[in-house]
């Protein structure tokens, strides 16, 4: 199948942001991926992306972008959702819908709140309006393996809290090979990303999001807890929202229908 796939990188006023798309469809997706960008990328991996959502390439472009290459301190959600606008607006991309998975669904809060006539629909997945002791108690840990360079610790951290047992079970398999996978290069850009996270709060701006959203959460969340999906559906005016009971939160990447509902949700009308 010819995917278009392409590996680019847009220049910002002071940084560089790296991008993939894939798709020759006229609708365009924007994809916001979670703090694991901190640790890894999209650069280069084109191809490696594509294959989840051949279904839909032909009626729509999707770009899934990374946040900014270097990080500044102090450097804040609603920053990176400036960095998006930007970003959005170098490509020409006048309309766009939006998915943004955990931390990237933060980012996409203030990127529709703020850019009320860029976005046509928004998905927001496994997210929070706002950073609460739960957050903050799975950022401490994290950032704590991260200043340890124990990046074993911290995948195997991270899959426990995400993932559902059934799946678990399977995937723990991988455990004694896990930290020679993957391994960063450094640490600084996750963790520039996970402290962002510690001053998030959107609660005060989302009620000025007027797209149609869909909200998804998972029932067994353990990093930002149902309730959060819940307050986004109550904060959101005329959102949707859609728990995926038993599962947590890697639901985007467990439950077998999660596109299927996504690209629904974006194809429908109204």
């Amino acid at each position: 199948m010819l995917w278009n796939a392409v590996n680019g990188s847009v220049s910002l006023k002071n940084a560089k942001m790296s991008y993939v798309s894939f798709g020759h469809g006229d609708k365009k997706l924007v994809i916001l991926p979670g703090l694991s960008d901190g640790l890894a990328t999209v650069r280069g991996k084109a191809l490696l992306l594509a294959p989840p959502y051949r279904r839909w390439l032909d009626r729509f472009t999707v770009y899934m972008f990374s946040r900014r290459d270097d990080i500044p301190d102090g450097f804040s959600i609603r920053d990176m959702a400036r960095d998006q606008a930007e970003a959005t607006a170098s490509l020409g991309l006048a309309k766009v819908s939006v998915m943004g998975v955990s931390q990237g669904g933060m980012i996409a809060q203030y990127l529709a709140s703020d850019n009320p006539d860029l976005l046509e629909k928004l998905v927001i997945a496994v997210s929070a309006p706002r950073a609460d002791d739960m957050i903050r108690a799975n950022l401490d840990r994290w950032m704590d393996l991260a200043k340890r360079g124990d990046y074993r610790e911290l995948m195997i951290d991270t899959a426990e809290n995400s993932y559902s047992e059934g799946y678990l079970k399977r995937y723990r398999r991988l455990y004694p090979v896990i930290g020679s996978i993957g391994r960063p290069r450094g640490y600084g850009r996750f963790l520039a990303n996970a402290k962002a996270i510690y001053g998030f709060d959107a609660s005060n701006d989302l009620c000025r999001i007027g797209c149609p959203t869909l909200i998804i959460g998972g029932s067994e969340d353990r990093i930002v807890g149902i309730e959060a999906s819940r307050e986004l559906n109550e904060m959101i005016p005329g959102s949707t929202l859609y728990v995926y009971e038993g599962l947590g939160h890697a639901a985007y990447e467990e439950a077998a229908d999660f596109n299927d509902r996504v690209f629904g949700f974006l194809e429908s009308q109204g």
